[in-house]
């Protein structure tokens, strides 16, 4: 049994610590070959801490533990939240902003509840999970849109619009020329020291990203083995273990992302981050997991667990709107309803 958790736990911290420095490699190599910070905040950064989540489901897919996928999802959702947005607040009160309540708040939402309808037959078809993965496209390309100082459109209805006409088959070709722009000029006089230079932190950042990904792979599947044994061992459903043990630690880069932007009175990024992250986890790391292997999806699930997504979601939206700021009793109020729903989660088996 020691030998299991131990496994168990040198994988998680491996996953976690391998994605931190695999995320920052990347967004290294991008600014090297003259990639714009735009184009990076928009992919890699936003990406960055939803990695350990999306390995392990990737790993829980291709090897056939859908319940680990869907507790994993639904726990960091709520992890977010109520773990790492309580503890936050706990700390500091920080202000929000309009635009996360009218954009990025209901787009939250509207994948939280696009996943619920498609859970009501118990199933993930390929082309549900192929419609998921759209949803995050179009997401990103919105918001590349919206980042433009020229652009207007910032709300949910916008985005929708954005949708259904159309306008993301042209959103490729404004990103180009925003990213030419933007991209940073290198003088042609250059001496041959600084060239190399450059290209010896390129390969550095190059090897760093292929290791670091090795170690992802490696990691996230070995994570997934030992959840399934522990599982096993306490007679619990591996959704319980997804929603516990999983879900906190691949949540862990994004409490100390949040708990980083709290001491720099960057509150605001906080509120951001949690909403990015939950966005890439129900509709990228769904979808992502959902296409390479379809996936059952428990009664338990669609009655108890999604629907408590669901509550602690819109709990959010409502602290952001309150005031327009989050305290720290409200702060308080989600660490305890977070750790209620932990403790009923592993006490009463509930996945």
């Amino acid at each position: 049994m020691i030998v299991h958790l131990v496994i168990f736990l040198v994988s998680l911290i491996l996953l976690v610590k391998g994605a931190d420095y695999f995320v920052e490699a990347s967004a290294g190599i991008a600014r090297s070959l003259g990639i714009s910070d735009l184009i990076i905040g928009l992919t890699l950064t936003s990406l960055g801490t939803s990695v350990p989540e999306l390995a392990a489901s990737v790993s829980a897919s291709l090897d056939g533990h859908p319940s680990l996928i869907i507790g994993n999802v639904v726990g960091s959702n709520i992890a977010n939240i109520g773990l790492i947005l309580g503890v936050s607040a706990m700390f500091k009160s920080f202000k929000t902003e309009k635009t996360m309540y009218e954009r990025d708040g209901y787009i939250m939402i509207a994948g939280v509840v696009l996943f619920f309808v498609f859970s009501l037959d118990n199933r993930l078809s390929f082309w549900e999970a192929l419609l998921l993965l759209c949803f995050y496209l179009f997401y990103l390309l919105f918001l590349l849109k919206t980042r433009d100082p020229e652009a207007e459109s910032h709300r949910f209805r916008d985005f929708m619009s954005y949708v259904f006409n159309f306008e993301y088959i042209m959103a490729p070709k404004r990103a180009n020329s925003l990213s030419a722009t933007l991209k940073p000029k290198v003088d042609v006089n250059e001496d041959a020291t600084a060239q190399n230079k450059l290209s010896t932190h390129l390969l550095k950042q190059i090897a760093i990203v292929a290791i670091t990904g090795v170690v992802i792979v490696f990691s996230a599947k070995y994570l997934v083995q030992e959840s399934v044994w522990l599982a096993q061992w306490l007679e619990l459903p591996e959704n319980v273990i997804g929603l516990s043990m999983i879900a906190v630690g691949t949540s862990i880069p994004e409490l100390s992302v949040s708990i980083s932007a709290i001491r720099k009175g960057k509150g605001e990024m906080v509120v951001g981050n949690v909403l990015g992250s939950n966005i890439a986890n129900i509709v990228l790391i769904l979808g992502v997991s959902g296409i390479i292997h379809p996936m059952d999806i428990s009664e338990m699930s669609i009655t108890v667990t999604i629907p408590i997504m669901l509550f602690f979601s819109l709990t959010l939206l409502y602290f952001i709107r309150s005031d327009w700021q989050i305290g720290r009793w409200q702060g308080l109020f989600a660490l305890l309803a977070y750790l209620i729903f932990l403790t009923s989660a592993v006490v009463l088996g509930i996945g």
